[in-house]
């Protein structure tokens, strides 16, 4: 059965092309073959107001078991990258990044990997593991991300009670050229 994917990204890296190519790969013959189907937003939702676009991320967000992140340039800093992340984890989705600055854009030139936006969130875990504050990085040090709220986690094990964790532990990173995502993605997504 196909796989229900969030995919978030920079949206630049539509507008270059990168994006949708993960996103299309593997659609020629439908949703079955392909073994996933695209639940992510467009850009016009930044028209949006902060809490419209909360909700209608959280609406897209439903029914999805997994969310891959598409990692171009600026991915790690965009405000809403990091909510559908956040919001992702909070689920319980399988959450995952996919370097797509290899893959050659409009301008036929591929780019230097960006930043891994895993490496700058993190959660906060209560010292009894009921509540869970998700944190970023900024300007040297962890700060409480403000648009989403402490939230009860599903059970942690004993290790993750009172501590902070980098979503970089947890959340793999692959590149889709190196790592061949058009052959892999599936296995990537399971």
């Amino acid at each position: 059965m196909a796989k229900r994917v969030y995919f978030a990204f920079h949206y630049q890296d539509v507008i270059d092309f990168r994006a949708n190519v993960v996103r299309k790969h593997n659609f020629a013959e439908g949703v079955e073959s392909a073994g996933y189907y695209d639940h992510s937003i467009w850009e016009d939702a930044k028209k949006s107001s902060p809490s419209a676009l909360k909700r209608l991320i959280n609406a897209e967000l439903e029914g999805t078991t997994v969310t891959a992140i598409l990692i171009g340039s600026n991915t790690w800093a965009r405000r809403w990258v990091r909510y559908e992340i956040f919001k992702s984890v909070e689920r319980g989705n399988r959450v995952l990044g996919i370097h797509v600055n290899c893959i050659r854009g409009k301008d036929e030139k591929a780019k230097p990997l960006g930043p891994n936006p895993f490496d700058y969130l993190g959660l906060e875990f209560s010292s009894d593991s009921t509540h869970v504050k998700p944190t970023v990085w900024d300007n040297g040090g962890w700060f409480y991300y403000g648009d989403l709220d402490p939230y009860s986690p599903a059970r942690q094990p004993n290790p993750n009670r009172g501590t902070h964790i980098q979503l970089s532990r947890w959340c793999p990173v692959y590149d889709w050229v190196r790592d061949n995502g058009y052959k892999n993605f599936n296995s990537w997504i399971t």
